[in-house]
C-alpha cells in the first residue's frame, strides 16, 4: 500500500517536474525546451486523432471476434498458420504501435498463443504495408526485400524463443 503510493507520488513529481521545465523554457525564452514543448504537443494531437479510432475498433474487435475463431487461427493448434495470420494482420493494422499493442493484448486474451502475440507485435513494427511501400519509394525495393527477408525471420525465430520460454516457466500475463 505505501509502496503503491510512493509510486503515484513519484509520477506526479515527474509529471510536474515537466511541465514545470516546459513553463520555465517558454517563459526564459530556453529554445530547446520549447522545442520539446511543441513536439509534445503536436505528438500528444497526433494520438489524439488516432487514439479514440483506434480503441474504437478494439473495442469492436473484443466484441465481434469470437474466442473460438482467435484459438483456431492464432491458438496453440494453429502451427505456421498462427504467425502467417500475424504477419497478415499486422501489415493491415492502420496506427502503428499504438493500435498493435492494445490489439495484441485483446488476441492474447481471446486466446492467441504468447509466442505468436510477440510475432505480431514484432511485424507491427516492421512489416506494416504503407510503411514498406514508403521506404521502398524512398530506399529502393533491394534495400526493402533484404530488410524483410532478413527481419522476418528474426521476428520468427526470437518470438518463438521468448514464447517458448515464457511457457515454460507458466507466464500469465496479468490483467
Amino acid at each position: 500500500m505505501v509502496k503503491e503510493k510512493v509510486g503515484q507520488i513519484v509520477k506526479v513529481a515527474l509529471v510536474g517536474c515537466f511541465g514545470l521545465f516546459l513553463a520555465v523554457s517558454l517563459i526564459a525564452g530556453f529554445e530547446p525546451g520549447r522545442r520539446v514543448g511543441h513536439t509534445f504537443i503536436a505528438t500528444g494531437g497526433d494520438m489524439m486523432k488516432l487514439l479514440p479510432c483506434a480503441f474504437i475498433f478494439i473495442g469492436l474487435f473484443d466484441t465481434w471476434v469470437k474466442r473460438e475463431t482467435v484459438e483456431r487461427h492464432f491458438g496453440e493448434g494453429s502451427g505456421i498458420r498462427g504467425y502467417l495470420w500475424g504477419i497478415l494482420l499486422a501489415g493491415t493494422t492502420v496506427g502503428g504501435l499504438y493500435v498493435a499493442f492494445p490489439l495484441a493484448y485483446s488476441l492474447h486474451k481471446k486466446g492467441a498463443r504468447l509466442s505468436v502475440v510477440f510475432a505480431y507485435v514484432g511485424f507491427s513494427g516492421s512489416c506494416r504495408i504503407p510503411m514498406t511501400m514508403f521506404e521502398a519509394s524512398f530506399m529502393g525495393i533491394t534495400f526493402t526485400a533484404v530488410r524483410l527477408a532478413v527481419s522476418v525471420p528474426l521476428i520468427l525465430l526470437s518470438s518463438a524463443l521468448m514464447g517458448r520460454f515464457l511457457a515454460q516457466r507458466n507466464y500469465v500475463l496479468s490483467e
